[in-house]
């Protein structure tokens, strides 16, 4: 199984940039905010082990990397775009506006963007985008992994209040559950009401 590597960071590194990893968790949920991160290491910063792809790590490895890549960082910060933003803007431009709050937060301000994906025009920040970002850059996998615990946490503290919904384990996405308590209660404040099937609700629940 193939590994993110510091490849990029190094050419990059050695041309005298500062290299800030970008990416998101949360899009597909029908519920819950969408969450960014960003991560930037040091020039020289060595591979961290057991790193990956966040969506191929255990909650538990998460957790566990994720203490590891805020010691390691020269900097990183987190920052999410809530369900209503996520229904005001549409779920693209709310992705891109955590992104952006997270990349003006930077206590220092990146020469290059490494971001997860395909071109966010959105983010308003100059970056290149690498399809399968978090499987081949280091520094994007850090931000996936950082983006991920924090959701997965603002979840279960959601689902202490809605427990209904299974948010502890679901994470807002749409599995039976939800859906049943959807149909049974309606949504939340914190669904995303222009997504299906929360926009086929008729009446708000609690």
């Amino acid at each position: 199984m193939s590994l993110p590597t510091l490849e990029r960071e190094r050419a990059l590194w050695a041309q005298g940039k500062l290299v800030a990893g970008l990416d998101e968790v949360g899009r597909g949920p029908l519920a819950g905010p969408v969450v960014a991160s960003a991560v930037v290491f040091a020039p020289g910063q060595p591979r961290i082990r057991g790193l990956n792809d966040s969506k191929k790590m255990t909650a538990a490895r998460r957790e566990e990397v994720s203490l590891v890549v805020a010691r390691q960082a020269l900097c990183w910060t987190v920052a999410a775009a809530s369900a209503r933003e996520v229904d005001r803007l549409n779920i693209r431009k709310a992705s891109a506006l955590a992104m952006r709050r997270c990349l003006e937060r930077l206590p220092v301000r990146p020469d290059h963007v490494l971001l997860d994906g395909t071109d966010l025009p959105e983010v308003g920040w100059p970056h290149e985008s690498v399809v399968k970002g978090d499987s081949v850059s280091q520094s994007i996998a850090a931000a996936s992994v950082l983006a991920k615990v924090l959701r997965d946490y603002l979840m279960t503290l959601l689902d202490a209040r809605y427990p209904a919904y299974g948010w502890g384990t679901n994470m807002g996405y749409g599995t039976a559950k939800h859906l049943s308590a959807l149909g049974a209660a309606g949504p939340t404040k914190h669904h995303r009401m222009g997504f299906t099937p929360v926009s086929q609700m008729n009446l708000f629940g609690p």
